[in-house]
């Protein structure tokens, strides 16, 4: 496998475009959004320069890096011969299943189609294409280039063959992929989105501030991130949608979302991606947000 195309020039998106053009891959990556593509090189390259300064790798890996990198803003012409694709768009099953069903058309019949996704069903997605024994979830942590973990995701009808082959590729690029079950939220993101949810209710609550949450659990339960910063990471509209998701694939409240949390994503407040949340973040300095219902 030589191959690879990446769908969706985000955060993640860039990061596993990064991971695999450093491992020697050729890799388009795909967006329909120009500015978007461009962000990312410049993230990516950026991103190198550090890897650099750290001497993890040298200036002529750097550049043999970003040579393996291709840009293309129709997945048409980003899939036609790839062995891998991995969609990595916002985490909306509407959207994805769109994407699939025009990757499932324009790439060739033996390409593997994966799903970055962190908490929809591998087999739902897997169903709306002619080849649901090629479907199979890679969801990456982020940040990508850094984290080793790989949640492996077998749908009901993924092939041992898929299986295998994804598992082999994710040791080659240097990570630890783990298979996991097609359940909601899958292993990850079933056991810490509800716990960020909680810390959440837990300010909403007045039972502590944002701080106080946060340093709580770095120093008792020695978490190297606060939830609330974390939520902040991870976006306060991607946690949201995954609890639905959780509520919906489960059945019951246990995973409702705390209204704080719901009425922050309708007023834009989103943590990091849009400056503020929890935090407010400006020139990667940050500020406790202090929310008006708080003062």
């Amino acid at each position: 496998m030589k191959n690879i195309s990446v769908i969706g020039a985000g955060t993640m998106g860039n990061g596993i475009a990064h991971v695999f053009a450093q491992n020697g891959y050729q890799v388009n990556l795909i967006d329909v959004s120009q500015e978007a593509l461009e962000k990312a090189v410049k993230t990516i390259s950026r991103n190198l320069d550090r890897m650099v300064a750290k001497e993890k790798i040298t200036e002529l890996q750097k550049e043999n890096t970003l040579n393996n990198l291709t840009t293309i803003s129709e997945i048409k012409n980003g899939v036609k011969n790839a062995e891998l694709v991995i969609e990595a768009a916002t985490e909306n099953l509407d959207i994805k299943l769109s994407i699939f069903k025009e990757i499932d058309l324009h790439s060739p019949n033996e390409c593997i189609l994966s799903t970055n996704t962190s908490s929809i069903s591998i087999t739902k997605i897997a169903a709306n294409t002619s080849r649901p024994d090629k479907v199979i979830g890679m969801h990456f942590m982020n940040p990508v280039p850094i984290m080793k973990l790989i949640e492996v995701i077998k749908g009901y009808s993924t092939s041992n063959h898929t299986l295998e082959t994804i598992m082999m590729l994710s040791k080659k690029i240097g990570k630890s992929p783990v298979e996991v079950n097609d359940f909601p939220g899958f292993v990850a993101n079933k056991i810490l989105i509800p716990m960020i949810n909680e810390a959440i209710i837990t300010l909403h609550e007045g039972v502590a501030g944002v701080e106080e949450i946060d340093t709580v659990m770095k120093l008792g339960m020695a978490h190297p991130m606060g939830p609330l910063q974390l939520a902040d990471f991870i976006g306060l509209d991607v946690c949201l949608a995954i609890l639905k998701v959780l509520q919906q694939g489960f059945g019951t409240d246990k995973y409702a979302p705390c209204p704080l949390l719901v009425n922050m994503v309708t007023a834009g407040k989103l943590g990091v991606k849009s400056g503020e949340g929890f935090y407010t973040w400006k020139h990667n300095t940050k500020e406790l947000f202090v929310s008006k219902f708080f003062k």
